[in-house]
């Protein structure tokens, strides 16, 4: 008479309850990584410049650090031009330009392309100071009116009180396809879901590595022409020449695929899952795509432009609306995270090659995959 062997390891209910535990855990950190950003966005450390004599600029840099906190970062500018010329490198978000008498009416710089958030912000305390300047004026003009009416024989008929108006201007101001910046916002998501379809097709669709690198280059290049054309040619999202666009987004396409294809073609399926966390759990939710950089909690917003969604999306915005901002930052990251990609690949292709060499001539070189 045989003995029926023990069953080993947790029962069927056991898993049962353990795979919907941990299917909740991971639905709980998809909910952190999308919410998390928006749920704790706030200005901190605005940069925004302040033009005027020392005098004025002291006095209004207490008056808006006393009433906006920590939101804004209030740097000094030589001139009008020079704050203009820094708003057109995206140096500063916009700036306070104040008369050089004190009955000159102060203006505010805005740059709706940067961000219409803080073009409305920004706009918000041009009407405030609009409204203490009312308010002085007021003041000034009844006692004024006061102290002539003491004296019947010089008393004024009638009266005027003067209304100050602190001018707005836009000096970078969105285009009219896309007047409230929705359409360029949402074009970063395209290129991560783009990404990372195209790393999957790639990665189960192409048996050899080798052959990966040239599908990815095409795809690259494909994705960029197509993607440009239908962000700027159908739904105006981006402006400037169409070539470079068409570049920018290839070049982040492929920095969001080729890593992916090389951690899967080095490590196999469990490279592919690591590839896609990577972008689509922590690199796209604090991309700072559809806010400042400095809405998000200090160091994410600087680390989200390290990754591949961040930088793509930053380079599209300048590409658009800054021409005159410096590219090289997201252009190298965007090229960085291609090479590291296509370098896992080439790995994985010396030791596919090793392999084939170290099998018998009988051997179907096309059956040996990399993972």
């Amino acid at each position: 008479m045989n003995a029926t062997a023990p069953a080993t390891g947790p029962s069927p209910l056991i898993r049962a309850v353990a795979l919907a535990a941990g299917a909740a855990v991971i639905v709980g950190v998809v909910l952190l990584a999308f919410a998390w950003p928006a749920v704790t966005s706030e200005p901190r450390g605005l940069p925004v410049g302040v033009v005027g004599p020392d005098a004025s600029v002291a006095q209004a840099t207490g008056m808006l650090e006393a009433q906006s906190g920590d939101a804004l970062s209030l740097t000094g500018e030589d001139s009008r031009d020079a704050a203009v010329a820094a708003i057109e490198r995206r140096e500063i978000y916009g700036a306070l330009v104040l008369g050089d008498t004190p009955t000159d009416m102060p203006e505010v710089l805005v740059a709706t392309a940067a961000n219409a958030q803080v073009a409305q912000m920004l706009q918000g305390i041009a009407a405030g100071m609009e409204q203490q300047i009312d308010t002085q004026l007021r003041a000034a003009t009844e006692a004024s009116i006061a102290q002539r009416v003491s004296d019947p024989a010089t008393a004024p008929t009638e009266f005027t009180i003067p209304h100050a108006e602190v001018t707005v201007t836009d000096v970078v101001p969105l285009s009219d396809s896309d007047p409230r910046g929705a359409k360029l916002a949402t074009a970063a998501f395209p290129l991560v879901l783009g990404g990372m379809a195209g790393a999957v097709l790639i990665s189960f669709g192409v048996a050899r590595a080798a052959h990966r690198i040239v599908a990815l280059v095409v795809y690259a290049g494909a994705g960029g022409l197509l993607l440009g054309a239908i962000l700027q040619g159908m739904f105006g999202a981006l402006q400037g020449n169409y070539w470079t666009n068409a570049v920018a987004i290839g070049l982040a396409l492929a920095a969001i695929t080729a890593p992916i294809v090389g951690l899967r073609s080095l490590l196999g399926p469990p490279g592919l899952g690591v590839g896609a966390v990577v972008m689509m759990l922590v690199a796209n939710p604090i991309s700072a795509a559809t806010m400042p950089v400095e809405f998000l909690l200090a160091p994410w917003g600087a680390v989200g432009q390290w990754f591949p969604p961040g930088a793509g999306a930053t380079l599209l915005r300048e590409l658009s609306y800054f021409p005159d901002a410096s590219t090289a930052f997201p252009w190298t990251v965007l090229a960085t995270w291609t090479a590291v990609g296509v370098l896992l690949t080439g790995v994985a292709v010396a030791r596919e090659r090793k392999t084939i060499e170290s099998d018998s001539p009988t051997d179907d070189p096309e059956l040996v995959t990399a993972g």
